[in-house]
């Protein structure tokens, strides 16, 4: 019998549930047994409820998934024939791309995560990859412009600004040195993406990024991750340097008179540095602050030189655009928001994991169809949506369209596309209280209306949980909120806002609640 192929993630996520303690295991009892098997370490699919999810692939090539898994389980998968790929164990999900939470997706940027080697160029290119630099070292910089443009790609860092625009700007802006700068600084909460893709797939962000390079001119780019992704920075490094090893990164790219040279830098942890100008701050070896605009990075960036900053969302999905084309691209999605988005489904929430999908999807869909409702089985309260400066919606209140423009509309944002999920436990005056308190640890400090703004907010809203002159002090949180909007150096201030307005808004209730009722939770 010749060595049937296995494969077990080493996504951090997986990892924190027993993944290596279930690799271990296999490769024990296949010895034991006598049997041949050939582990391969992968990234994660994104189905986090079912970590750790052990794959095998059948005889007809059909990967076959078994989860969530123990070391202890092993032994039983070995009787059930699982390496015949025969689904008899009680874990058993059948073939994988057949599961409905992983066969209803639109994956184009996550389409290699949790199947291939993410160290093994051989692995990415069977794959697809490198067709998008290859024909991106073919075409004049103003070409691969053009068809990042047409292909309407938006900055998924939250801002949404046209890319391709971005990268025309740092183009045609004067002078010889120029920058790619990638902010992997993933910081909301609920959201793993960029993680889940820098261990998944990093070829992929590297071919990205070595595009971006080729369109503005640019010969060195930076990678900027926090140093809570120990695993992330370990499996960039260790990509960059097969990539130069391979020939696809430094000097002369693929046999070509071209260059690019990557170096990842690894932040302390600040909330703040996920604002561009507060990571090139970092990025020069000061104080993670914002900077005021103008300047914009564009025109004066790192080091005061023309710098396409953009984050691992944006970066990774340049490689398909040029790979298939600007018109593939565009017919995914709706209205102005075309591709798709990578939703991050986190909270009280019964399949939490990553969804990709093209733009437009209700959020409905995304959080009961995909999440299957919360995990305590209570009815949902309230989504946030964005990040910890998103609004809150209520769980009545999701039949909307998640696109940068509706969710626009309704005083929400898309932000890097994480939705946190609440039931109806929740306290929402206490996570307005939140907002503002997280608001008062992350600011950088640079500006009046975030610095101070944010430590009166979270007295005030005491003040009003406490049942003190509630009328008074709702009109100064109203005020200060207004202000903290309208005069914030950066969106840290200016985004904090939000949460607040919407848990008055939808749930004004829990703001008029008894302090002994709350006391007595």
């Amino acid at each position: 019998m010749s060595a049937v192929t296995v494969t077990v993630p080493r996504d951090t996520a997986a990892l924190s549930v027993g993944a290596d303690d279930v690799a271990a295991a296999i490769v024990a009892e296949a010895d034991r047994r006598g049997l041949a098997v050939t582990l391969v370490r992968t990234g994660s699919r994104g189905l986090f409820w079912l970590e750790p999810m052990v794959e095998v692939v059948g005889p007809d090539g059909v990967r076959h998934a078994y989860g969530p898994m123990t070391a202890d389980d092993v032994p039983g998968l070995f009787d059930a024939d699982f390496l015949e790929a025969i689904d008899h164990h009680p874990l058993a999900h059948g073939p994988t791309d057949s599961i409905a939470y992983l066969k209803d997706q639109q994956r184009l940027t996550f389409a290699r995560c949790g199947v291939i080697d993410p160290l093994s160029v051989i692995d990415y290119r069977t794959h697809g990859g490198f067709v998008g630099l290859d024909r991106a070292l073919t075409m004049a910089p103003e070409a691969i412009c053009a068809e990042i443009t047409h292909g309407g790609l938006r900055g998924r860092g939250g801002a949404g600004f046209p890319t391709g625009i971005k990268w025309t700007t740092v183009r045609e802006a004067p002078g010889p040195t120029k920058y790619i700068c990638c902010n992997a600084d993933e910081g909301d909460g609920g959201t793993f993406a960029d993680r889940m893709l820098m261990e998944g797939d990093p070829f992929l962000l590297i071919e990205g990024m070595t595009i971006a390079a080729l369109a503005v001119g640019a010969r060195e780019g930076f990678v900027y991750v926090r140093s809570e992704y120990p695993r992330a920075i370990a499996t960039l490094r260790a990509a960059i340097a097969t990539a130069e090893a391979e020939g696809w990164l430094g000097e002369g790219i693929h046999g070509t008179d071209r260059a690019f040279h990557l170096h990842v830098r690894v932040g302390a942890g600040a909330y703040i540095c996920g604002e561009e100008t507060a990571m090139l701050e970092s990025l020069e070896g000061r104080r993670g602050q914002v900077r005021a605009k103008p300047p914009l990075p564009a025109h004066e960036g790192l080091f005061g030189k023309p710098t396409v900053v953009n984050n691992v969302l944006t970066l990774a999905a340049v490689p398909v655009i040029l790979a298939q084309g600007a018109a593939f691209y565009r017919d995914f999605g709706a209205g102005r928001s075309r591709g798709t988005q990578p939703f991050q489904l986190a909270g009280n929430i019964r399949r939490g994991g990553l969804v990709e999908l093209a733009f437009g999807v209700r959020l409905t869909d995304l959080v009961h169809r995909f999440g299957g409702g919360t995990l305590s089985g209570r009815p949902v309260r309230a989504v946030q949506v964005g990040g910890p400066l998103g609004a809150y919606l209520p769980g009545d209140g999701l039949d909307v369209a998640a696109d940068y423009e509706t969710l626009a509309e309704t005083g929400a944002m898309l932000g890097h596309g994480g939705l946190v999920v609440f039931d109806d436990t929740v306290d929402m005056a206490r996570q307005a209280r939140f907002a503002m308190a997280f608001c008062a640890i992350e600011s950088c400090g640079k500006c009046t209306p975030c610095r101070i703004g944010s430590q009166r907010g979270v007295e005030v809203i005491d003040r009003i949980m406490a049942g003190e002159n509630r009328a008074a002090n709702r009109a100064v949180l109203d005020d200060l909120c207004e202000v903290m909007a309208e005069a914030s150096l950066c969106a840290m201030g200016g985004l904090t806002p939000n949460p607040v307005r919407s848990a008055l808004a939808h749930f004004p209730e829990d703001f008029k609640r008894p302090p002994t009722a709350r006391a007595a939770e």
